[in-house]
């Protein structure tokens, strides 16, 4: 489901605006911005906007983290934008203690990035329920109009 971004080259001013969001969510973990390292970014998933969606992008970011009590921690973070008129929106990110985390974390992402389609039930159910009411509606035009 993800594309593959090993070969695609990202211009640097989108290489800086991640590292500069990455940064933030180090900062927000509460590590020290300027002990910490980041060590690896690469993006995941680079899904293209259309003209019937927006875009995303998944970047994952890997380094150390250093706290409050000089204390050093592997850190797994996670970046995800939406592409928007060719813009990236930040959209969430997050620093976790293990890869198994960020992953469970890209098993949300992976979900919610899926397109709705009527195989859903759910969404069968609304169509059915519309339907129905739009139907009782239209029946109580028809007979108000024909009693008048």
């Amino acid at each position: 489901m993800s594309a593959d971004t090993r070969t695609r080259r990202f211009p640097e001013r989108t290489i800086r605006q991640v590292r500069l969001d990455c940064t933030r969510g180090l900062v927000r973990a509460r590590f020290c911005p300027d002990r910490s390292e980041l060590l690896q970014i690469r993006c995941v998933d680079d899904r293209a906007e259309s003209d019937a969606a927006f875009g995303n992008q998944l970047w994952f970011f890997e380094g150390v983290g250093v706290d409050s009590r000089d204390q050093r921690h592997s850190v797994f973070g996670v970046v995800e934008y939406s592409l928007q008129f060719g813009l990236h929106e930040l959209v969430e990110d997050g620093v976790f203690e293990s890869e198994h985390q960020r992953e469970r974390f890209r098993h949300l992402y992976e979900r919610e990035v899926q397109q709705p389609s009527w195989s859903q039930p759910a969404h069968r159910w609304l169509a059915t329920g519309v339907i129905a009411v739009g139907s009782v509606w239209l029946a109580y035009l028809i007979i108000r109009a024909l009693a008048a």
